[in-house]
């Protein structure tokens, strides 16, 4: 039995937890497995993205923010194609499962919010760090690497 993570108690209902994590396992699965990882199943990613969710101590991973746990399962289609971008916009702050790199199957997951996982996308960590660098750089900014390698 997987423990409702700390920063989740009080917020969170266990049983809304788990059908969440159950839930974005076999999403994970299924796509993944379209991508042709087959040695690959739901409870081995269960199990690996409520690692990943404990280690994120309820945080986005890329940018530190907290995320809104209570947004977890409230997601509407109908609701997101009549309201569109403003919908979509109040879940900015949801939390998604990442892979740590898309491209290799057993890298494992993270946590972050949706909008920095859609601005990720495929990108590998240091490519997305490469790209917020110049993004910042472009606006004005001066970025420095202070805890991350060239890559």
């Amino acid at each position: 039995m997987r423990r409702l993570p700390h920063f989740l108690e009080n917020h969170v209902d266990d049983k809304k937890y788990k059908h969440w994590l159950k839930r974005t396992a076999k999403a994970h699965v299924t796509r993944d497995r379209k991508r042709g990882y087959q040695n690959i199943n739901a409870d081995g990613y269960r199990k690996a993205i409520h690692e990943a969710v404990l280690a994120s101590d309820g945080r986005d991973v890329y940018t530190g923010e907290g995320l809104d746990w209570h947004l977890i399962s409230k997601y509407n289609n109908e609701e997101s194609k009549a309201g569109r971008h403003h919908y979509k916009a109040k879940f900015a702050l949801l939390p998604t499962v990442d892979h740590v790199e898309s491209a290799v199957p057993d890298s494992g997951f993270c946590i972050c919010a949706w909008r920095t996982n859609d601005a990720k996308n495929d990108l590998s960590h240091l490519e997305f760090i490469g790209i917020c660098a110049s993004v910042l750089r472009h606006a004005g900014f001066t970025v420095t690497k202070d805890a991350y390698p060239a890559g």
